[in-house]
């Protein structure tokens, strides 16, 4: 079975063709780093990680992700804290990082940033402006989106229908504009604001430019996939088609993919609506390993509903699939596996086939993790029968074959086992402790009681009492 792939463009599944045999180049939108990294990013970035790791399988993957360290949140947050873009950039970048790490979401191949990708963003925008799909207005420089003929093809949307403020930036600049949905592609500087120099006068890019330099400069043109979150589909991801195929006259990407929304109480999880959860507050109280369960149980194209319940299912589920993967450390040299003479590779197990039919078909994980489950069960039986009845009933040769297709099955989707169990003390450092203590403390400054209680709870399950004291200070003590 080729391998087939929704593509958001044309809204079916097509089956996937690289431009070039053997190589795959892949964009994806990375984070504006501001703050830290919440569980609809983990469900993301643990997406496109599982799909990379499934296409390396099949081909030579390039994988880039872009960071965005320009931005008016940035700003806003730098001033707020009296600092720089830059060391709020540097904050979030590192805890990034982390979160990722503990997620095992493998590094991509390049990291490009906006601030080191400025020459190639005026010229790419000059390039608008000499082609006249692009004006200088009042020190900024506008896309006229009325010069695209195809806008919209992405998210289906007409002019006409769309809502003013579609540039996502709705303040004295829009004034200078020739027509309301036109959006910036150079914002003229502000006084006290970082400022690099153009040819039409100082300022920083808007946020849609830059992730079309910075495909061209690492990819090239036109490349074959470029994914992200289904709430980049529009402005973000239907402007930077605007910008890059009216400047090359070809397609941006092939292929375009979107993965679903994390939602919490039928809304999506985001910053902007202060309904997140943290990934560093999850992984503080569960396995890392159970949330990239929680996150790949469904398609990625369709919506999750978060919730305690959910996340405590996928840590049983995990304690399972761990046990089958860790097989072979307690019982590898029982069998003299080293020695086995294996009769066929391991594509041709049966569940292995039946799990790649699955993956093939848009990435199906919610039916593929199934045959992992298969797997897992069976070794986990296994495990019991030997600790119990000191012998297994399958032959060493099946019980190895059956553990291959599970470690093949588990490093597709990301799942890293290790034989130590986290203590409480493990599970969250210090630093993590104090962050949540002010964040308990914000929420009974706002008079937010429920969340408090919630934070001082959580924080006891890790072992942790809270002494609050007269002067509005709290204490902590580990157990």
């Amino acid at each position: 079975m080729a391998l087939r792939i929704y593509n958001t463009l044309t809204r079916r599944k097509e089956e996937f063709i690289p431009l070039h045999a053997g190589t795959v180049q892949m964009y994806v939108c990375g984070v504006t780093v501001y703050n830290y990294c919440h569980l609809g990013h983990a469900r993301a970035y643990v997406v496109w990680d599982m799909i990379r790791r499934y296409l390396a399988t099949k081909y030579e993957v390039k994988y880039v992700q872009n960071i965005t360290d320009i931005d008016d949140k940035i700003l806003k947050k730098a001033q707020e804290n009296n600092t720089t873009m830059q060391a709020i950039a540097e904050q979030f970048i590192a805890a990034y990082d982390e979160d990722m790490a503990k997620l095992n979401i493998d590094k991509a191949d390049d990291y490009p940033r906006a601030t080191e990708t400025i020459p190639e963003i005026i010229e790419l925008i000059q390039e608008l402006i000499d082609l006249d799909y692009a004006y200088v207005s009042g020190g900024d420089v506008y896309y006229a989106v009325q010069k695209f003929p195809n806008y919209g093809k992405l998210s289906g949307r007409k002019l006409e229908d769309m809502q003013a403020g579609a540039s996502g930036r709705v303040d004295d600049h829009d004034q200078q504009k020739r027509y309301p949905f036109d959006f910036a592609l150079w914002k003229s500087a502000k006084p006290n604001e970082p400022f690099w120099e153009a040819p039409w006068g100082n300022g920083r890019p808007g946020w849609h430019i830059e992730c079309s330099a910075m495909v061209r400069s690492r990819l090239g043109k036109t490349i074959d996939i470029h994914a992200g979150g289904i709430d980049l589909q529009f402005p973000h991801h239907e402007n930077e088609i605007a910008q890059s195929e009216a400047a090359y006259h070809q397609p941006l990407a092939n292929y375009w993919m979107h993965n679903g929304f994390v939602n919490i109480d039928g809304e999506k999880m985001s910053k902007s609506l202060n309904n997140f959860t943290t990934i560093r507050d999850l992984v503080a109280t569960f396995d890392p390993m159970a949330i990239r369960l929680f996150i790949l149980q469904a398609q990625y194209r369709q919506p999750i509903d978060f919730t305690e319940e959910a996340i405590i299912a996928a840590t049983k589920g995990w304690e399972t699939i761990r046990d089958g993967m860790l097989f072979a450390v307690d019982f590898g040299e029982k069998f003299s596996w080293s020695n086995l003479e294996i009769p066929s590779p391991i594509t041709t197990h049966p569940t292995v086939i039946s799990f790649e039919e699955a993956m093939d078909d848009d990435f199906n994980t919610s039916v593929a993790i199934s045959y992992v489950f298969e797997i897992a069960k069976k070794l986990r039986s296994e495990r019991n029968s030997l600790s119990h009845a000191g012998k297994a009933s399958l032959e060493p040769v099946v019980l190895f074959q059956d553990w291959q297709a599970l470690a093949y099955m588990t490093n597709v989707l990301g799942f890293v086992a290790t034989s130590d169990r986290p203590t409480k003390e493990d599970q969250i450092s210090a630093s993590d402790i104090e962050d949540l203590i002010q964040q308990r403390i914000e929420a009974k400054r706002t008079k937010n009681y429920q969340e408090s209680d919630r934070l001082r709870d959580h924080l006891k399950s890790l072992g942790i009492t809270l002494i609050d004291q007269k002067d509005g200070t709290t204490r902590w003590l580990k157990e």
